[in-house]
């Protein structure tokens, strides 16, 4: 606790002015290594951040991936400061809403119109909002985590354990109103008889699903073509929540990288690089509805986060980004299965390599958390914060990945002689990682 004793005071004082201590679940010290890792960042640039207690990490969260091209980025954080002598929030709109549009539409497949937002979760209730308005329909089939907004977590009125597989198990929609039961229904992933039977249950009903199409496994061949399918044969409007892939797959995001393209997809980390801003892309007969619905926010027009986007899209495509990320991945997955292999350790890196993760291989399922959260306390001793997956951004490069290879190769010795002793727990420092979204899309 020596090490990061100024955060966790910090994190004691939070909780008596902040309900929950943080405003978003993922930047709970409780995702981490409770007691190790960092809580609170002086600052960032490139691959790292430094705690306020002075420890200097690299970030493989990347800013609960919000982060594509590294802190600080100098051309982003040029244009911006531009925009802030120019003025912010202004009366009327600023020209750079439509040039962003304009760019959108010409790199993003389903997209023809465009409306912004804020943030992934609010993006994900435009989106639903638009879609049910468009098809006067009110139930909603959704796979995986999509905000905390009431549309969502309405799942659980019905049962309090509809989320658990998506979002954070327990979960119970205090303050969601009761009337919204049975509108938002969850369906397993990967499974296409599941979510036929769920669309013929409520035949006529469904307006829209909602759903990750991909994250770090590739989904099995031919299941996204057959839910695109299902819902052309069913008048469904089908929307790729698209906030954490974004264009780490490609500049046509994770609809291209798949093949498929949905009637509407949500942006938001990934597209601007840590500035706040979000998108609802579209279909023209899809979004064009949406001019009649009240939608509407002060906010949505700041040019701040738009130029941020703007300039991130064109850095991406300039600096072929998303090529990069995929070759550094492959080489980490390379460089930390080696290691492995070398100390005798059962730990696989695997996953799509844009977004790696571990997989402890003959590790029993109720071991294996412990294992992780030993991997994420150990790691966080040796400069690098994170979990037991990896969110690239272009700011990583060789340097951060022998230090990673260096760490890995002493953690994982210490895990392969936690597991040796019989007693893996007793390696901990704090208590077991929790698991704060457990998600069907990997």
């Amino acid at each position: 606790m020596h090490r990061v004793e100024k955060s966790y005071d910090l994190y004691r004082r939070a909780n008596e002015l902040i309900p929950g201590g943080t405003q978003l679940l993922s930047r709970r010290p409780t995702k981490y290594a409770n007691g190790v890792s960092p809580v609170y960042v002086a600052r960032a640039s490139g691959a790292r951040i430094w705690d306020v207690d002075g420890n200097e990490y690299i970030d493989w969260v990347s800013g609960i991936g919000a982060i594509i091209l590294g802190y600080c980025d100098p051309v982003v954080d040029d244009a911006v400061r531009e925009q802030i002598g120019k003025g912010v929030a202004t009366s009327i709109s600023s020209a750079v809403e439509l040039e962003l549009a304009e760019e959108l539409c010409r790199t993003i497949p389903c997209a023809e119109m465009v409306r912004y937002a804020k943030c992934g979760g609010e993006a994900c209730a435009i989106a639903v909002r638009i879609a049910r308005g468009a098809t006067g329909r009110d139930k909603v089939l959704f796979c995986g985590y999509h905000g905390w907004h009431d549309w969502y977590l309405a799942a659980n009125l019905v049962a309090e354990e509809s989320l658990n597989s998506h979002l954070f198990p327990g979960i119970e929609p205090i303050g969601v109103p009761k009337a919204l039961a049975g509108t938002a229904l969850p369906f397993p992933f990967g499974d296409l008889a599941a979510l036929g039977q769920l669309l013929d249950d409520h035949k006529g009903e469904v307006a829209a699903i909602i759903m990750e199409p991909l994250r770090s496994e590739r989904p099995a061949d031919g299941y996204l073509a057959g839910v695109r399918k299902l819902c052309d044969e069913r008048g469904v409007v089908l929307i790729f929540d698209e906030v954490s892939s974004g264009f780490r797959f490609g500049m046509q995001a994770a609809q291209g990288f798949v093949g498929v393209t949905p009637d509407m997809a949500v942006f938001a980390k990934s597209m601007s690089n840590g500035y706040p801003m979000g998108a609802v892309v579209g279909r023209r007969n899809v979004m064009e509805p949406a001019a009649r619905m009240f939608i509407s926010s002060t906010y949505w027009s700041d040019p701040i986060g738009m130029v941020a986007s703007l300039m991130t899209i064109r850095e991406l495509r300039r600096r072929n980004v998303s090529e990069g990320m995929w070759s550094f991945g492959r080489e980490l997955q390379s460089r930390l299965n080696s290691v492995a292999g070398e100390v005798g350790l059962d730990v696989h890196c695997g996953g799509l390599a844009v977004h790696p993760h571990l997989e402890f291989v003959s590790t029993s399922p109720d071991q294996k958390p412990v294992l992780a959260t030993l991997f994420i306390q150990e790691m966080a001793k040796r400069g690098c914060h994170g979990y037991a997956s990896f969110y690239l951004n272009a700011a990583q490069g060789p340097t951060e990945l022998e230090q990673t290879a260096a760490a890995a190769r002493e953690v994982f010795t210490i895990i392969r002689r936690a597991l040796d002793s019989g007693d893996a727990e007793s390696f901990l420092e704090c208590p077991r990682q929790q698991d704060a979204f457990r998600r069907l899309v990997r």
